[in-house]
């Protein structure tokens, strides 16, 4: 007797159900059953996909459901009474079932969801019709209530479902499984069923497919709940029986039971839903009175020719391609599709969005003409059919890159067009990966998490090709090792195999909008928002995958967010507003030579597809001399055809033969100087040597590019003899055809990169010629990833642009241009940047600001209510010196929270109406906030915050004392690696600032470490070997240099480590080379002759190694290791003194040197000379460009700016503040009173907090042990910053004992005595 299975998890049942849809329909084929049914938990994620499958396989497909029945209304969300849910069985008995399926599973989902996709009775009363529905199992209404309140509250249950589905669509199901109270359930359902004259059908509640795949669903149960499998205690399933048991097996559990395998194929026969599709549903576009779909985008057409050609517009071979592409887009019925997207392109035009159609569309004229693509196909060689083709029906697909700000105002203006309920977001479904598989499976064993990230890194990660657990154990002989190793292992590689490829979880398409003509429910199901994409303005997701619902003829269209377009835009808004020339992403020049000039010096970050360190090395190769050669390295710089890149730039500059495929298709391959880059090429080689068609070429593109080889072969022989016929010998075809089937692997659509490729260059042209405004946009579009915003303000200084840091009286929520009085405009910090400090807060404050600059922190505590800044943003935002012209971080750091407290008082005072004229004597006295002594807060500390909030050091770098030390050792700093040739031996040095460790497929470790240095960032390699030397002298924040090899040809230049040295930064004397010799390019070493590199590692140096290393003094006293005394005391700007000094030398006459002048009589002094400051290292600037006079090819072009005079940082002079030491007075006074006198100390941070809190401590107490009636002060020097510190209750007596306690401890030039001055 056959039977068929109306009670079946699939894998969309997600971490729950085991099987695989395809397997499943073969295996109830195998087993002659006539029929299967799909019923996933709540939702219907693998409905079409199961439907095609069996229907491919022969076997009638069942559409169901296990839906979720609240306990009382959907609504209600009690976490007491309403956390669990009632099973219930639902099939599609007609199409009116099929469409009530579609609204229990979308509903559940967007209205009843809690814990579950949940309906309540009254839905499912009023969608009923075309349904059948059963008990259920153990999990229904009715078997739980018959455990809970026996037969009596059953019948209750009985009666509802008896009355919404009437006997013939209702039916007791029984189930067999290793549950005690299951057999209850049975013999209930039994004895009740006389009474009902109830139908019986038997289920077996499958999630698997076979009784061995137990194992495996038991693991996704432990994946969902996040269990191990040891756990007793753990979510998990009876036994082994929820199978897909064959029919003799249910014979022999349910054959005595009249009717209950009979029913199921009844039930199979009265099913009977078809979900084929044979047509497109494309929504409704309403057009002006007196036009349909066609005559209305032909008239669109029209006016568009007459805008985009001008006076080409009737040329013969612009109209001819016009009228071709109309009419096959009406024969094939997409006239409305076009006019939709042009209808949101309208839309963004109309609002100032800017927007780009990518890929194959660029290739349309019609798309061009409409304003949806920038590209002109015909200038370009691009194929209409590579877009649409007339001989494979299959809807058109526009690709829209918007502004990635305002992408969602687009989406918002579709919904609202078409209507919400037409309009919904696309689902995706993640399955486990190979590596994915190995760490789940690992996770659930309890192995060791070392030993499973040990077999996962064994599995190659590319994405593009993805290996498979069973081609990584058959191929990668470290993994075989591996599996033989231990038992444990070789458990979790068998079970990650069986795992792998299985539904994990589903998501949402980061583009894809589907518009429906009717609501979409009406033929695809709904889902809530997946996690990510709450914030969206489409609030509905289908369930079904964006390829079913191509199948079933839906219009998708893909909304792209691209930042680039966000930063083009804003760059453009401030070049108008601040030059008043007007760009748009049509206008910008494609022509201009020194665009391309710029491009090929390697000024590429922030350009566009052509930024980092490989594609700026190819540039500088190439120097590109027009747009086509930047459409050809967009489509080559990609793993495979990369290995083309050298070749082509080589046949450019005539250094290697070009070789032609044929000399018939010279002209096809000429632009590319032989070599086959684009897939057009060989889609119009195709219709030249073997009388394809333009269609015909396309199919024998997607066949190559697909690897589809049964088609590949049949286009072939079709291939080969249309050329024999057209006078190529069979041997030369043949060699053709074969090197187009290797061209699979790296063929590239043209009408994408040259699509591009022109952005690409617009880009460019903005920031060679509007460096400020281009920076500026580019850095606020790139404010929340620190990484890009240290990037590109390091390239902005490289371009001679000043980046501002934060003020809270200067900056804005982004970066902005600031425009100096004499100066060059300079790009000031966005407030945005810094992390942890909101957007709202930053409102607030320019709110507040709007009177005016703050004047100080009282006047900022007051103006700005800071209790809706909040203290955390508030904190980031001193820490960032965002506060600095109200005085020193340390201070306000302290007194943070006495800020905020008087912020808040005043604020709510004046709330309460108390902040009036008469305020005083109503007792409200405000008190002003007080810093307390800035006792010298650490520099380190200092950068580090800067590092941390901004990503980049603003007021210094750690490496700057030390830069001159370190550029005579190194070769390159990491910016000018990309220049060196591969493998070409370097020295760099830099502070450590990540170490990962990482185990080779051998087991071995390696380590990997970043690098900084002024410049930027540059990965270490350490393999085995030199990992094994050299890894416990490795730490955070550590200075090295580093000897080794540049390896460049893996994106970013890394250098592979062959020696390593830890540095000492108090062996190292800060520098004292002049200003900007950092710029000077690094070609080779310069460490002195007669000294290698040092060679660290855990024992002592080896002795073979010659060197003058000189070995570190003996631990001293504190004061020993003070900073030499010019080191701060030379300042490259005006030192801010925080409290006037007392009395200054007498002013230095003009023309002499001030630090000579001393007083009458007394001998000089002997000091240091001061050192020029070493400001952060610049690469040699650009000339400046002038924009060419010629006007632009497009005619609406604007003229370009009149001139280019990039900002230049103003270099200034190193200034020295002098201080002398004048010896105390041989004699009182004449009166006879001892003359009071004022003694400063002059002290400079150490970089160590606690090591400065015990110098000051001492300084104090030796100060207050010498009795006498004169002051003292301390003049506190940190980094551009000198801080006095008075004692005003304090006095000392100076006497020469004092002053040379005090000489040995500070140094005599540290020490200056002067008269007090009292009036």
């Amino acid at each position: 007797m056959s039977f068929v299975h109306l009670h079946v998890h699939t894998e969309y049942s997600l971490l729950d159900g085991f099987s695989n849809i395809k397997k499943l329909v073969k295996r109830v084929r195998d087993l002659e059953m006539p029929a299967v049914a799909i019923t996933d938990h709540g939702t219907m994620f693998g409905v079409i996909e199961f439907f095609n499958a069996a229907n491919e396989a022969g076997v009638k497909p069942i559409i169901g459901l296990e839906a979720y029945l609240a306990p009382r209304r959907m609504s209600d969300r009690d976490s007491r009474l309403d956390r669990s849910a009632y099973h219930l069985l639902l099939l599609a008995e007609n199409a009116t079932g099929y469409q009530n399926l579609l609204q229990i599973a979308s509903t559940a989902q967007l209205e009843g969801f809690y814990q579950h996709p949940r309906i309540d009775h009254e839905y499912l009363a009023a969608h009923a019709q075309g349904l059948i529905c059963t008990t259920g199992c153990m999990s229904g209404e009715v078997p739980r209530t018959l455990l809970d309140q026996g037969l009596e509250g059953a019948c209750k249950k009985l009666d509802w479902y008896y009355q919404v589905f009437g006997p013939e669509n209702f039916f007791f199901e029984l189930q067999q499984h290793e549950i005690p109270e299951l057999e209850t359930i049975n013999q209930a359902l039994l004895e009740l069923a006389p009474h009902y004259n109830a139908n019986f059908i038997a289920t077996s509640d499958a999630h698997y497919i076979n009784k061995e795949d137990a194992r495996y669903q038991d693991i996704l149960l432990a994946i969902q709940t996040g269990s191990l499998l040891s756990d007793p205690k753990r979510m998990r399933m009876t036994d082994a029986s929820y199978y897909l048991r064959p029919p003799a097996e249910m014979e022999s559990l349910f054959g005595h039971i009249p009717g209950a395998l009979s029913n199921t194929l009844r039930i199979a026969e009265r099913c009977n839903v078809d979900l084929s599709n044979k047509e497109y549903r494309l929504p409704l576009f309403s057009v002006p009175a007196g036009y349909d779909a066609q005559s209305y985008l032909r008239k669109l057409c029209e006016e568009g020719l007459e805008r985009r050609y001008g006076e080409r517009k009737n040329d013969p071979a612009v109209r001819e391609r016009l009228e071709y592409e109309l009419s096959v887009i009406h024969e094939m019925g997409f006239d409305a599709y076009f006019l939709i997207v042009w209808d949101m392109c309208r839309y963004a035009a109309d609002n100032g969005i800017w927007y780009n159609a990518r890929g194959s569309a660029a290739g349309s004229q019609v798309a061009y003409v409409l304003d949806i693509t920038l590209v002109e196909p015909l200038e370009h060689g691009l194929i209409f059919e590579r877009f649409l083709n007339p001989g494979r029906i299959s809807m058109p697909d526009i690709d829209l890159d918007f502004q990635d700000d305002r992408r969602a105002q687009v989406m918002q203006y579709t919904a609202n067009k078409y209507g919400n309920d037409r309009v919904a977001q696309i689902i995706t479904f993640g399955t486990l990966g190979a590596r994915a598989a190995i760490r789940d499976v690992g996770r659930v064993l309890d192995i060791p998490i070392s030993e499973v990230d040990r077999v996962a890194k064994l599995i190659p990660n590319i994405p593009s090709s993805p290996v498979t657990l069973p081609k990584a154990l058959e191929t990668i002989p470290e993994m075989q090792q591996v599996y033989a190793e231990a038992e444990y292992l070789k458990e979790l590689i068998d079970t990650a195999i069986h795992m792998e490829g299985v539904v994990r979880h589903a998501g949402t398409h980061a583009a894809g909008v589907v518009i429906t003509d009717q609501p979409v429910i009406t033929y695809v199901p709904l889902h809530r928002p997946t996690s990510g994409a709450e914030d969206s303005p489409i609030k509905t997701v289908t369930q079904f995958e964006m390829s079913v619902l191509d199948s079933l003829g839906l219009l998708k269209v893909d909304f792209l967010g691209l930042i680039t377009l966000t930063v083009m835009q804003r760059a453009c808004e401030l070049i108008e507003k601040r030059r008043g020339i007007h760009y748009d992403l049509h206008n910008i020049p494609l022509d201009d030579p020194d665009t391309y000039t710029f491009l090929g010096s390697g000024h590429t970050a922030g350009v566009f597809q052509l930024e980092g360190t490989g594609m700026t090395r190819y540039m500088m190769q190439m120097k590109p001399q027009n747009l086509s050669n930047i459409v050809a390295m967009v489509a080559l710089y990609r793993p495979g055809p990369m290995e083309n890149i050298p070749s082509y730039i080589r046949r450019m500059h005539n250094e290697e033969p070009i070789v032609y495929p044929h000399p018939d298709v010279e002209h096809i391959f000429r632009e590319t100087y032989g070599i086959s880059i684009y897939q057009e090429q060989i889609m119009f080689a195709a219709m030249e040597l073997a009388g394809y068609t333009a269609s015909e070429a396309d199919d024998l593109r997607k066949a190559i590019s697909k690897k589809k080889e049964k088609a590949i072969d049949e286009h072939g022989n079709k291939f080969v003899a249309g050329a024999v016929t057209r006078g190529i010998s069979h041997e030369d075809a043949e060699r053709i055809f074969k090197d187009w089937k290797a061209f699979a692997h790296y063929g590239f659509n043209k009408s994408h990169a040259a699509d591009y490729a022109v952005i690409a260059v617009r880009t460019a042209y903005l920031k060679l010629y509007y460096p400020a405004e281009y920076m500026t946009a580019l850095l606020s579009a790139s404010k929340n990833d620190i990484a890009k915003v240290a990037f590109y303000v390091a390239d902005a200084r490289s371009m001679g642009l000043e980046v501002l840091p934060p003020d809270i009286n200067h900056s804005d929520w982004d970066f902005t241009v600031e425009d100096r009085p004499e100066q060059t405009p300079a790009i000031r910090f966005g407030l945005g940047a810094i992390k942890n400090v909101s957007q709202n807060s930053v409102e607030i404050i320019k709110q507040s600001r709007q009177a005016g600059p703050f004047a100080d922190l009282n006047d900022f505590s007051r103006r700005v209510d800071l209790r809706q800044v909040g203290k955390r943003s508030l904190e980031c935002l001193v820490k960032v010196g965002a506060l600095d012209a109200f005085g020193p971080r340390s201070p306000m750091l302290e007194v943070l929270d006495q800020i905020m407290l008087v912020s808040g008082s005043h604020h709510r005072a004046a709330q309460a109406g108390q902040l009036t004229i008469f305020g005083e004597m109503l007792g409200v006295v405000e008190d002003d906030i007080l810093l307390p002594p800035d006792l010298g807060l650490d520099s380190r500390s200092t950068l580090e915050w800067e590092k941390e909030l901004l990503g980049l050091y603003v007021s210094a770098h750690p490496l700057t004392p030390y830069l001159g030390s370190l550029r005579r050792k190194i070769t390159h700093f990491s910016g000018q690696l990309g220049e060196a040739n591969d493998k070409e031996k370097v020295i760099v040095a830099g502070l450590v600032t990540r170490i990962r460790y990482v185990t080779t497929k051998k087991g071995d470790a390696m380590g990997i470490v970043t690098l900084e240095d002024i410049q930027g960032n540059v990965e270490l390699v350490l393999f085995p070997r030199t990992w094994a030397r050299f890894s416990k002298m490795l730490k955070m924040d550590q200075v090295v240099t580093v000897e080794g090899q540049a390896d460049l040809g893996r994106g970013d230049p890394q250098v592979l480590v062959d020696n390593l040295m830890v540095e000492s930064l108090d062996q190292m004397a800060p520098d004292d080379f002049p200003a900007g010799a950092e710029e000077m390019p690094l070609r080779q070493a310069t460490r002195p002759a007669g000294r290698k590199l040092q060679r660290a590692s855990a024992s002592p140096p080896v002795p073979e190694v010659e060197t003058d290393f000189i070995p570190p003094p003996p631990e001293m006293d504190d004061w020993d290791i003070l900073p030499p005394p010019g080191e701060d005391l030379w300042l490259d700007e005006q030192p801010e003194v925080d409290v006037p000094l007392r009395e200054s030398p007498p002013p230095a006459a003009p023309g002499t040197d001030a630090a000579a002048v001393e007083p009458p009589g007394e001998p000089p002094i002997s000091r240091p000379a001061p050192a020029a400051v070493v400001a952060e290292p610049t690469p040699p600037r650009e000339t400046p460009h002038t924009p060419p006079p010629a006007a632009p090819a497009n005619p609406s072009a604007p003229p370009p700016p009149e001139e280019k005079t990039p900002p230049r940082v103003d270099e200034g002079s190193a200034r020295a503040v002098p201080f002398k030491y004048i010896p105390p007075p041989a004699h009182p006074n004449p009166g006879g009173e001892e003359t009071q006198r004022m003694l400063q100390i002059i002290l400079r941070t150490t970089g160590e907090k606690e090591r400065d809190k015990r110098r000051l401590r001492r300084l104090h107490g030796l100060l207050c042990s010498s009795p006498g009636r004169d002051r003292f002060s301390l003049l506190i020097f940190e980094y551009k910053h000198i801080f006095v510190i008075e004692f005003p209750n304090d006095t000392t007596g100076i006497t020469p004992e004092l002053l040379r306690k005090l000489a040995e401890l500070v140094g005599q030039e540290n020490l200056r005595v002067e008269p007090l001055q009292i009036h």
